[in-house]
């Protein structure tokens, strides 16, 4: 069978102007798990990553070639949902305070999944569609190793399929997804299995146990 592990993005830069950038510590998340994959002879035949900077510039700091991007990698637009949703008057304390901001996210989703939410730039649906597509992709006949760098939601959702869960199971696994865990899949041509959810073995003892992040 062939193993598909997706990598979450490490830190991104949460308040900043641009969102979408490794923070330091990000950096150094994404170094760390590299060298665990490494260090476990763990080598992929076939890189992939959304086409984000954070999913990016996670690869690169793993010490991986960059290999191929697919856009079905790339996290749904939370920003555009909170303005969908508030009509684009998102209230100051949902973006400036984080736990405000990660509640009103996961009623957001939901609101997402059941069709409740006028105008958004992307439907649930369509996410979906375009998750699945990535996993084809990521999982086509020539590779028996693949390294995917993705986000919370893309992960949340592969997951959730896999296991042939409803859709509220999305948001309840990406609201409990680490920076740069590692959730690993088996699969073949005609069946994909979750095998590993979520696992930081590179942040377990010592100092690296101080780099755990969730955002």
């Amino acid at each position: 069978m062939g193993e598909l592990l997706v990598i979450r993005h490490g830190q991104a830069s949460f308040g900043a102007d641009n969102y979408d950038k490794l923070s330091d510590l990000g950096h150094r998340q994404s170094a760390a798990v590299g060298q665990a994959l490494r260090d476990m002879g763990w080598v992929p035949d076939r890189t992939i990553t959304g086409t984000l900077t954070r999913q990016k510039e996670t690869l690169a700091s793993m010490g991986f070639e960059a290999g191929d991007e697919h856009s079905g990698f790339n996290e749904y637009d939370f920003q555009n949902l909170l303005n969908a949703r508030y009509k684009g008057d998102v209230p100051e304390l949902v973006k400036g305070d984080r736990k405000v901001h990660f509640r009103t996210l996961r009623e957001t989703v939901f609101q997402w999944q059941a069709d409740e939410i006028e105008g958004p730039s992307e439907s649930w649906a369509t996410f979906t569609a375009r998750v699945e597509a990535a996993r084809l992709a990521a999982c086509a006949f020539g590779a028996e190793r693949v390294l995917a760098v993705s986000s919370g939601g893309v992960i949340g959702q592969l997951t959730a399929a896999s296991l042939g869960a409803p859709d509220k199971m999305m948001m309840t696994l990406n609201l409990q997804i680490k920076n740069t865990s590692i959730t690993k899949f088996v699969f073949t041509n005609s069946a994909f299995f979750l095998h590993e959810f979520n696992a930081t073995p590179h942040m377990m003892s010592g100092e690296a146990a101080g780099m755990l992040t969730y955002s």
